[in-house]
C-alpha cells in the first residue's frame, strides 16, 4: 500500500493529499528533496497502479483511514475515484534506501513524491527507468544518498516526456489511419519526438492545379480472374492481369497495374482489387541508429510480391514541385516524388501530407518495389504509386525502397515508377554491400 494518498473531492473540491506513516496531512507539494516530499520531474510512459495492478483496494484504504483516525468521506475518497491515482512515470531513484521519485498522472510535479519499492507494483516503469539509466550520458550512473546527478534526472525526465508525446502521437496516427495494419512508434535511440507539422492521409491530397478526373467505366465480369470479359480492366488497357489468386502481383516491374473500380460488376472480394484495399500489415515508425532519422519496419512477415503500402501525399504540379524543392533543398531532405510514367507533369510531395511511407527509408539494396497503379482514375499522368515485396521480409525487418527509380518499360519506351525529386549530390547510408555511396 502506497504511503501516498490521493483523492479528490469531486467538482469545486481541493485536491487532498494523505500522508501515513507519521507524516502529515494536507495538499501541499514540496521540493522532493526528502522522502514523502513532493518534486519535480515529467514525462510519459506506461501507467501503473501503486498498491497493485488495479490500485489501493477500498478495504485497505478504510483500514489505513480509520488507524489514522481519518474518514474517506471527509477527504473525498470514494469507491469510484480511489483507483483514479495511478504512477505515470518514475524519475529519480536513491539506490540505498530503494526509494523512487514518484510523477502521478493527472497531478503537477510539485506533487510528485518518494515512495519506497515495497509499495510500486508498476512493474514496467521500474524496468524502464532502469533501461533509460543504462542509456543515460554518463552511464553507468550510481545514485547517491539524495538521488541520481542531476544530469541523469534531467535525462529521465526528458526520455518519459519524449515517450508520452510518442505514445500520444502513435494514438493520433492509428486514429487517421483508415487501413486494417495498426502503426506503433518507437525511439529507443535518441531524444527525438514527433515530427512537426505533418498530417497523416489515407489517400491523394489535391493541390492546386490539378484535376482527378473519375473512371468512367468498368468491368462486367463475374469472376475477372477466371473469366475475365474482354481481358477485364487490365484488358481494357491492353494490359495484362496483375495479380495471382492469393493477390500477390505476378507482372515484372515498370508494366502498369489496372485494378477494378467503382463502376465494375464485380465486388470487393475480386482479385483484381489490392492496392485498393490498404495496408494490411502490423508496421512499425523507429529511429534508426545510423543517422537516416526516422525508418519503417515491419511488425509481422510479409510474402514475397505482396503490396505493402502505397506511397502517399499532396499532389501538386512540376512547377510548384521546382519551388519546393529549393526550400527543401536548404533543408537538406526531399519527399518529391515524380510521377513520370508518361510525361512529367504532376509530382507527390509527402512532406507534410502523407502516410506512413514518408517514414520508408532508401536502400541501393531494397526490398520494396514500385509500381504504377490505376484505379479510380486513368490519366496516365496521374498513377498511384504502389510498393511491393521484392522477396520474403522477415517480421522485424526495416522497409526499403530505392529512391533512384530507372527501369524502363519496353512497351511504352517511357520512364516508369518515378523516383524523389532532388538536385545535388545526397550520401547514402544505407549500409548494402552493394551501395552506390550517393542517392543520386
Amino acid at each position: 500500500m502506497a504511503e501516498n494518498l490521493k483523492g479528490s473531492a469531486g467538482t469545486g473540491a481541493s485536491r487532498v493529499t494523505v500522508r501515513f506513516g507519521g507524516r502529515k496531512t494536507g495538499g501541499e507539494g514540496g521540493d522532493g528533496s526528502e522522502p514523502g516530499a513532493g518534486g519535480g520531474g515529467g514525462g510519459g510512459g506506461d501507467g501503473g497502479r501503486w498498491g497493485g495492478e488495479g490500485g489501493a483496494s477500498w478495504a485497505q484504504l478504510q483500514d489505513l483511514c480509520r488507524r489514522q483516525q481519518l474518514q474517506c468521506q471527509a477527504l473525498g475518497i470514494t469507491r469510484r475515484n480511489v483507483r483514479d491515482f495511478e504512477v505515470e512515470y518514475l524519475c529519480d531513484y536513491k539506490r540505498n534506501e530503494e526509494y523512487y521519485l514518484v510523477k502521478w498522472r493527472g497531478y503537477p510535479k510539485a506533487s510528485n513524491s518518494w515512495e519506497p519499492r515495497k509499495n510500486l507494483r508498476c512493474q514496467e516503469l521500474l524496468k524502464q527507468l532502469h533501461q533509460d539509466l543504462a542509456r543515460a550520458p554518463g552511464a553507468p550512473v550510481h545514485p547517491g544518498p539524495r538521488g541520481l546527478p542531476a544530469r541523469t534526472t534531467s535525462y529521465l525526465v526528458q526520455k518519459a516526456e519524449q515517450r508520452q508525446s510518442l505514445r500520444q502521437w502513435e494514438q493520433l496516427l492509428n486514429n487517421s489511419r483508415s487501413h486494417r495494419g495498426r502503426i506503433a512508434v518507437e525511439n529507443e535511440v535518441d531524444l527525438h519526438g514527433p515530427p512537426q507539422d505533418f498530417v497523416y492521409i489515407n489517400e491523394y491530397k489535391v493541390g492546386p492545379g490539378v484535376t482527378l478526373t473519375p473512371v468512367a467505366v468498368g468491368c462486367e465480369c463475374r469472376d475477372c480472374l477466371l473469366e475475365p470479359v474482354g481481358g477485364c480492366c487490365p484488358g481494357a488497357s491492353h494490359n495484362r492481369f496483375a495479380y495471382n489468386e492469393t493477390g500477390q502481383v505476378r507482372i515484372r516491374a515498370g508494366l502498369p497495374i489496372y485494378e477494378c473500380n467503382s463502376r465494375c460488376c464485380c465486388g470487393d472480394d475480386c482479385p483484381n482489387r489490392v492496392v485498393q484495399k490498404g495496408i494490411r500489415y502490423n508496421l512499425c515508425i523507429f529511429r534508426t541508429g545510423n543517422g537516416r532519422g526516422w525508418g519503417v519496419r515491419t511488425m509481422e512477415r510479409i510474402r514475397k510480391n505482396s503490396f505493402v503500402m502505397e506511397y502517399i501525399g499532396e499532389i501538386i504540379t512540376s512547377e510548384e514541385a521546382e519551388r519546393r524543392g529549393q526550400v527543401y533543398d536548404r533543408q537538406g531532405a526531399t519527399y518529391l516524388f515524380d510521377l513520370d510514367y508518361v510525361e512529367d507533369v504532376y509530382t507527390v510531395d509527402a512532406a507534410h501530407y502523407g502516410n506512413i511511407s514518408h517514414f520508408v527509408n532508401h536502400s541501393c539494396d531494397p526490398n520494396l518495389q514500385v509500381y504504377n497503379v490505376f484505379i479510380e482514375n486513368l490519366d496516365p499522368r496521374l498513377p498511384r504509386i504502389a510498393l511491393f515485396a521484392t522477396r520474403p521480409i522477415r517480421a522485424g525487418e526495416e522497409l526499403t525502397f530505392d529512391y533512384n527509380i530507372t527501369r524502363m518499360d519496353s512497351n511504352f519506351g517511357l520512364a516508369v515508377g518515378g523516383s524523389p525529386h532532388t538536385r545535388g549530390r545526397i550520401e547514402c547510408k544505407c549500409g548494402a554491400a552493394a551501395c552506390r555511396k550517393y542517392l543520386f
